[in-house]
């Protein structure tokens, strides 16, 4: 009880300085807004692709975990699930973004329209911009309600049934996840630059939105390691485990970043080498150094060493700098659309992204504190920690 009352006590301190910040940070980017329309407009995009990546991640490792079981799963359901609960709040964040397409989208002025982009006109036009993205989120939040209703029927219930209908939903869900991203992905970033295109841009986000998510949870999981019930069960192996899947995101990660980056740089057609121009000069391409160092190969060479991820000091410190480069990797894709002669950052990139993540932690903290830790009426942990047990015999 006591554990439960500090645990409690440690979320309300950070939802309070969460809330405080980016309620600070919030005020300030409303000033930019005034000051400097079109750069708040992408900053914001920045940060909302970002707190959006973690949100929707967390559905699709959550689906991951129903569909193959495991120990990790359970050791990060919860906060999974609580993140995934947040999917109405980043529904709310994205209406800046429609508000704003005038200042985000070349193809929303017509006198901006050149006969390449009259033949995307049915699919590239407000009215169905808006229409698309309700549709994705209507589709996002209703996978994540099922599937926190029914964890939460599994904890007052115990009922096994509701295990196999999580898994037989999170199949086709990853299906339908994988469909709206890639077409998310299209609209909301992509068409930034409508005159290019990638047929695996959307797996590229993806991808990051599965490495985000995951090492969010790794983050939230070592603040909450010693508190109980997790602290009974979770070992330095939950932590090699998870660590081995950071290790795997991010070697997909690099592998799709360099098989887009070789497909169309070989293929050398200027309406899609273009992208990659305006990213390689002016001061971009030492953000791209930076992101093969610092988002592949350092990451990559320590989660090769087990010592690093049955460690969860070491193997959160990684996690919390995988973070931190997947904002700068969103910066480098969204930013040069903007700026494309020169590398630029504006105040507005760190402030916007500071104060969407106060609100979004202050509200996860909220969240987290009315649910426990582990899923501990799931058949499937009592059937893992049986055999855990009976193992150790």
């Amino acid at each position: 009880m006591m554990n439960a009352e500090v645990s409690r006590i440690d979320l309300d301190r950070i939802q309070k300085w969460a809330l405080i910040v980016g309620g600070l940070a919030a005020i300030v980017s409303v000033a930019g807004a005034f000051l400097d329309p079109r750069q708040f407009f992408h900053s914001y995009l920045l940060a909302f692709l970002f707190w959006l990546g973690i949100t929707l991640g967390s559905v699709a490792v959550l689906m991951l975990h129903h569909l193959v079981g495991g120990m990790w799963g359970f050791v990060i359901q919860r906060v999974l699930e609580t993140s995934a609960r947040l999917l109405p709040l980043m529904a709310l964040l994205v209406i800046p973004i429609l508000i704003g397409l005038p200042f985000l989208y070349e193809w929303t002025h017509s006198d901006h329209v050149d006969p390449a982009l009259e033949h995307k006109s049915l699919y590239l036009n407000t009215p169905f911009f808006v229409i698309r993205s309700v549709i994705y989120f209507a589709v996002w939040i209703l996978l994540a309600y099922l599937l926190t209703r029914w964890s939460r029927q599994v904890d007052e219930t115990g009922d096994g049934g509701l295990v196999a209908r999580m898994e037989k939903l999170s199949g086709p869900g990853l299906v339908i996840y994988a469909i709206t991203m890639s077409f998310a992905a299209v609209d909301w970033v992509m068409s930034l630059e409508p005159h290019w295109y990638s047929t695996i841009f959307g797996m590229a986000f993806m991808v990051g939105q599965g490495l985000s998510a995951l090492a969010f949870a790794v983050v939230a999981v070592r603040v909450l390691s010693d508190r109980k019930p997790l602290a009974q069960i979770i070992l330095p192996k939950q932590f090699h485990d998870l660590g081995n899947l950071l290790l795997a995101f991010v070697m997909l990660w690099a592998y799709i970043a360099f098989s887009q980056f070789l497909i169309i740089w070989s293929g050398n057609i200027p309406e899609e080498a273009v992208w990659y121009q305006h990213r390689l000069q002016g001061g971009w391409q030492w953000i791209a150094l930076v992101l093969i160092t610092f988002h592949f190969g350092v990451p990559f060479l320590l989660l090769l060493q087990s010592r690093a991820k049955k460690r969860a000091s070491i193997l959160s410190k990684i996690a919390i700098g995988l973070l931190l480069f997947r904002v700068v990797d969103l910066f480098w894709i969204v930013a040069p659309a903007l700026h494309r002669e020169s590398f630029f950052i504006h105040w507005l990139d760190i402030v916007i992204p500071v104060a969407v993540g106060g609100i979004w932690l202050g509200a996860f903290a909220w969240r987290l504190k009315g649910t426990s830790l582990l899923p501990l009426r799931d058949p499937r942990l009592v059937e893992a920690l049986s055999y855990r047990e009976e193992a150790a015999l």
